[in-house]
């Protein structure tokens, strides 16, 4: 059975991270709309608008020892064990999310790609909330519109440079692309040389970066500056409204968070420590 396993640091201490894990109200801020955990009682849910497949809890708690938390999880009729944890290693706290079985990479429907790309974005909503800094946000299940907006303490030049200088992205989103930036460049995720239908550049400048994909889907970043800060608005169009593509969605926001904080903290590190996935391409991933 295969099982995959996504890790991030945080300053946090190890007692601090363990807390936000296992108090309902504050998954209630970083992982889920609803949540009830009683350790004592063996009960650890979460559901709502927030959670794939999340009309009610279905987790049901298999053990939590100071460390970590496992817990079995019925998600599109795949029963899943998993377990959140967090130590001390090489002087920094890591926490990890590892979920088996894991659907290999780059294989699978829809549902498969939302498994992968769920633990990232909450990961990134867990390692600000321990750090005193509001949560990124969120990807909403029960609808088909993909508009998020959020603000960077950075003017639009810092950001689009951000959005389009291929080592900086690889730091903050933890993979790697190629661009030709201009209007009309290709733009794919990975390499240009491997990929025979790459997106195409449809804007780009201080108030609009846009790509538009060979499937006719338009995934475009909007910028509004003011007073040295930018509101971002992101928006994924031109989909099939009846099936909607969330883990693609869920994958772009789990960069975000750090995204923010390259932007706005001095010291900052990619809070991506190390990634154990099965079938994934050597290269494509770049933990820091």
């Amino acid at each position: 059975m295969s099982t995959g396993t996504v890790r991030v640091r945080t300053s946090a201490p190890a007692t601090r991270v363990y807390q936000a894990l296992t108090t309902a109200g504050e998954l209630r801020v970083w992982l889920a709309e609803h949540a009830h955990v009683d350790l004592e009682r063996g009960e650890y849910e979460f559901w709502g608008r927030y959670t794939p497949d999340g009309e009610r809890g279905r987790q049901e708690l298999l053990g939590a020892d100071g460390t970590a938390v496992r817990f079995s999880w019925s998600l599109y009729g795949t029963e899943y064990t998993v377990e959140l944890g967090v130590e001390q290693r090489d002087g920094e706290t890591l926490i990890a999310a590892t979920q088996s079985p894991y659907p290999d990479w780059g294989v699978g429907e829809e549902r498969d790609e939302v498994v992968q790309t769920f633990w990232p974005l909450v990961l990134g909503n867990l390692v600000d909330h321990v750090e005193g800094r509001p949560v990124l946000g969120f990807c909403d299940f029960t609808t088909p519109e993909q508009r998020f907006e959020f603000e960077i303490a950075a003017p639009p030049a810092a950001v689009v440079d951000a959005l389009t200088d291929a080592g900086k992205f690889a730091r903050w989103f933890g993979a790697g692309m190629e661009i030709e930036p201009h209007v009309g460049g290709r733009w794919t995720m990975g390499s240009l040389d491997e990929d025979p239908n790459p997106a195409k550049i449809i804007a780009l400048d201080e108030e609009r970066f846009a790509l538009r994909f060979p499937d006719g889907m338009v995934t475009s970043w909007e910028l509004k500056g003011s007073d040295g800060r930018t509101r971002l608005t992101f928006v994924q169009s031109g989909f099939d409204a009846a099936n909607p593509p969330y883990g693609s969605w869920t994958g772009w926001l789990s960069g975000f968070a750090d995204l923010r904080r390259m932007l706005e903290l001095p010291d900052w590190r990619p809070m991506w420590h190390s990634y154990d996935l099965p079938g994934l391409p050597q290269g494509v991933l770049f933990p820091q």
